[in-house]
């Protein structure tokens, strides 16, 4: 009863906080476009799970499910020369950048043909010419290096920003807080466009926010560094579309960080192998379902008869060619050859 309870006021807070409202101004094209990409990440990350429950996958797998239109929104404000950063759970960030499907699964799978030859896995995906510089596997770890990056940008002149994204388990570690002082302070001179982006799924692997901070408003962790933040309904795509557009340009324009607590909720286990999830309910897991975020993206071209169910289904039944394809293509894949183990560690 009580995470139930704590599930809708969760839910409540983001939709109440949010400044803008659930309407972006989006037509029924690019909202096709948007659910078009948020299908194909989940029938990936579903795929992922099996390949990883059958052996295929080795390392570690955290999927994405339930928290697509957070990325989805947030990415559709990238322009050229910005950076992207992440945690590991970043297969859907590589998707939605343009990283060819099949490269990512194949990186899943260990395979020379991966995205990073197979030395990254899950956790680890990089794609610097689409504008992604990681996955981090160490839990803040990459906090710090995406606060020096948006210097990096502004002391070299140009208008570009980071979007550092980071779990609600990531704001309790020191590097967070190092980071971030580091990033109000350059911040004042307008030399840190750091955008951060704090997905809030309500978790840090299976302990609760509200079991791991005595303040659960973690955007207002933030105001310590004079940094300005907001919130989001994470489950809203236009919501966060919305958002993320109007701080994207604020925080080009200021060269000041900003940060956006994104409320959202992973509809799978923390990793694949969690599998008895003792630390929340069915109800509560139920209670969520219900804003699955495909869902009410799915719900709102329906209503608006802006597609009808045949469409629909067209569009899903691609994404799982594609996703079959890329699965088909990391089977396969050659191992990478012994050699690979010596290149890449050094720069030449």
């Amino acid at each position: 009863m009580a995470t139930t309870q704590r599930a809708d006021r969760k839910r409540k807070t983001a939709q109440d906080n949010g400044r803008e409202p659930a309407v972006s101004g989006l037509d029924a094209d690019a909202l096709l476009g948007f659910y078009r990409k948020m299908v194909e990440i989940r029938f990936f990350e579903d795929a992922a799970q099996r390949g990883f429950r059958t052996g295929k996958i080795g390392g570690y797998l955290h999927v994405y499910s339930g928290q697509e239109a957070v990325a989805t929104g947030f990415l559709a404000a990238y322009q050229e020369g910005d950076k992207i950063i992440t945690a590991y759970r970043d297969h859907a960030h590589a998707l939605l950048l343009g990283s060819e499907p099949k490269a990512v699964m194949a990186e899943l799978y260990g395979k020379g043909t991966g995205l990073v030859k197979g030395k990254g896995g899950s956790m680890h995906l990089f794609d610097v010419a689409n504008g992604l510089w990681g996955g981090y596997g160490i839990v803040g770890g990459h906090i710090p290096l995406g606060v020096g990056m948006a210097y990096a940008l502004r002391y070299r002149g140009t208008d570009n920003i980071v979007q550092l994204s980071l779990g609600d388990g990531a704001i309790h570690n020191g590097a967070f807080h190092e980071a971030a002082n580091l990033a109000g302070l350059w911040g004042r001179d307008g030399m840190n466009p750091t955008l951060f982006i704090l997905e809030n799924n309500q978790y840090g692997m299976g302990t609760s926010v509200e079991r791991a901070t005595a303040m659960t408003d973690l955007g207002a962790k933030f105001d310590s560094y004079g940094i300005a933040h907001e919130q989001v309904d994470g489950m809203d795509l236009e919501a966060v579309h919305a958002c993320a557009q109007r701080v994207t340009q604020r925080v080009r324009e200021t060269g000041k960080p900003y940060a956006v607590e994104a409320c959202t909720y992973r509809l799978a286990a923390h990793g694949a192998a969690d599998f008895l999830e003792k630390y929340r309910t069915k109800d509560e897991i139920r209670s969520w379902r219900e804003r699955d975020p495909i869902g009410l993206l799915e719900r709102k071209l329906l209503d608006s008869d802006a597609v009808d169910e045949d469409r629909l289904g067209a569009i899903k039944e691609e994404a799982k060619r594609i996703v079959a394809e890329a699965v088909t293509f990391a089977d396969e894949s050659p191992e990478p050859p012994l050699s690979e183990v010596e290149s890449d560690v050094y720069a030449e």
